[in-house]
């Protein structure tokens, strides 16, 4: 389906200028843009289509609806079961289940778009949506690869838009007093990030329906064709949804593209990252039997560490370290620092280890505190300097709806040039987690994996500079049709 552009969203149907005759009548109706920002009729409300109504989407679409201040105008999902609950509640809206009928047909009587669907399709309709001059709220990861987050952070400039990610922390009060304790210098200059989660909560690293051989028949409802997208074609398996989709490289990002744009957030724009400069990595294997491969192409391993290099503006060139742990492992922790009486949220965690102490944090940077606690003891930490949300995390939608309100330039809190360049990074550790494990056939039998090495990256360009086989893994390839 050809879209065409439509009327930017921050001139929308609602907008409109009554000038000539109704000059007589003693007033002017002016639109949103002109008036400024702030000046909007009690009556006027954000309406929003939603594509994806299960799963997270059971909080976006409520928090965006905001218990009616604003309206839910289209329902798009592709399975019925999922879309139940807001078909109920919603039933004027329109229904589809593919969603480019739905900013075909209701592109006109839209606003803006939520996008809560598995991680493979949120390039497609996000980019379609502000290729219509929808505002988009889309869930984290933002994209699946990094080329896609890459387009979508220049399309939210190229048609103004305001955008939000669905990282809800970054609208807490958790991240901003951690950035606030580690910027005023207090624990010094910060040169190694371990960031860790206890992800995956669903099978990793064992093979796939697809690799051994199995399918089920499609339940009633569900348009398993559309649910693939841009997928390559399986047969289905109740494996991969709703919800273990997560752990299948066609569809997920694994347990980093899970919970990566949560907890690396707080470390990213706390240091004012840009493009790392290099990764590697080590996964966690597993084994069938004697002669099965260690590892299996179509799935995320069960566990991995992966490193990553920042350039800084430090003198002698000194680059920041961040490190991320998944599947069970985690960092050593600071003398007198422990994760039960530290970390209580078993999410994970996070540490900024600077040349004069450390700071510990929690999942959005919550309960910050400041190591070793001795030599700390007693010292006032500073106060969040950045503005604090209505609502903190569960404000993030609606902020994202009110920004929408005002209009192009109103901030959000994961506007998709601060979420785009966090997702790259975020999607950095997959690429070197795809490249760790693949393999090229030996002469005499058996296979090398070249991949295990440091990755060189250049960010400007997109580009692995010592490993091309590794580029394969910055853009994929979409199903024929898509």
């Amino acid at each position: 389906m050809k879209l065409k552009n439509e009327i930017p969203a921050s001139t929308t149907r609602r907008q409109f200028m009554v000038s000539g005759v109704t000059a007589a009548a003693g007033f002017m109706i002016v639109p949103r843009h002109v008036l400024g920002k702030g000046y909007l009729a009690p009556s006027d409300k954000l309406n929003i289509g939603a594509v994806g109504c299960g799963g997270k989407a059971l909080v976006n679409i409520k928090q965006a609806y905001n218990g009616g201040t604003d309206n839910i105008v289209s329902l798009c999902d592709v399975d019925d079961r999922q879309a139940m609950t807001y078909r109920t509640q919603f039933p004027k809206a329109p229904y589809y289940k593919d969603y480019r009928q739905m900013l075909e047909k209701e592109g006109k009587n839209l606003d803006a778009v939520i996008v809560t669907t598995p991680d493979h399709m949120h390039y497609p309709i996000a980019m379609a949506a502000m290729q219509l001059g929808k505002h988009v709220y889309c869930e984290k990861p933002l994209t699946k690869d990094i080329w896609e987050a890459r387009q979508l952070t220049e399309a939210a400039k190229k048609y103004k838009v305001v955008t939000q990610m669905g990282n809800q922390g970054s609208s807490g009060e958790g991240t901003r007093k951690t950035e606030a304790i580690v910027q005023s210098g207090l624990i010094g200059d910060v040169h190694t990030v371990e960031v860790w989660t206890n992800r995956p909560v669903w099978p990793q690293g064992v093979k796939s329906p697809k690799d051994l051989g199995i399918s089920q028949p499609v339940p009633d409802g569900v348009n398993w064709d559309l649910w693939l997208g841009t997928a390559p074609v399986r047969p289905y398996h109740e494996a991969y949804m709703p919800f273990r989709w997560r752990g299948y490289w066609d569809f997920g990002t694994g347990a980093l593209g899970d919970m990566g744009c949560h907890f690396i957030d707080v470390p990213f724009r706390t240091m004012k990252l840009g493009y790392p400069s290099s990764v590697e990595c080590s996964v966690g294997s597993v084994y069938a039997d004697f002669f099965d491969e260690a590892f299996f192409d179509d799935v995320c391993p069960p566990s991995s560490s992966i490193h990553l290099k920042f350039p800084t503006q430090k003198a002698g060139g000194q680059e920041l370290s961040l490190s991320w742990y998944d599947g069970g492992i985690r960092p050593q922790l600071p003398e007198g620092c422990d994760y039960k009486t530290v970390f209580g949220n078993i999410d994970g965690g996070m540490l900024f280890i600077g040349t004069k102490g450390i700071v510990s944090a929690e999942l959005f940077g919550a309960n910050p505190r400041v190591w070793p606690e001795e030599k700390f003891k007693g010292t006032p930490l500073p106060n969040p300097t950045r503005p604090l949300v209505a609502g903190g995390t569960d404000g993030h939608q609606q902020q994202w709806v009110k920004a929408c309100k005002e209009g192009y330039g109103t901030y959000t809190s994961s506007s998709f040039d601060q979420s785009g360049p966090l997702t790259e990074t975020v999607l950095m550790g997959n690429l070197a987690v795809r490249s760790f494990q693949y393999r090229e056939p030996k002469a005499g039998g058996g296979f090398t994996f070249p991949g295990r090495q440091k990755l060189i990256w250049d960010g400007k360009n997109m580009k692995i500079t010592n490993f091309e086989p590794a580029n394969q893994f910055v853009k994929r390839e979409y199903r024929k049709g898509w």
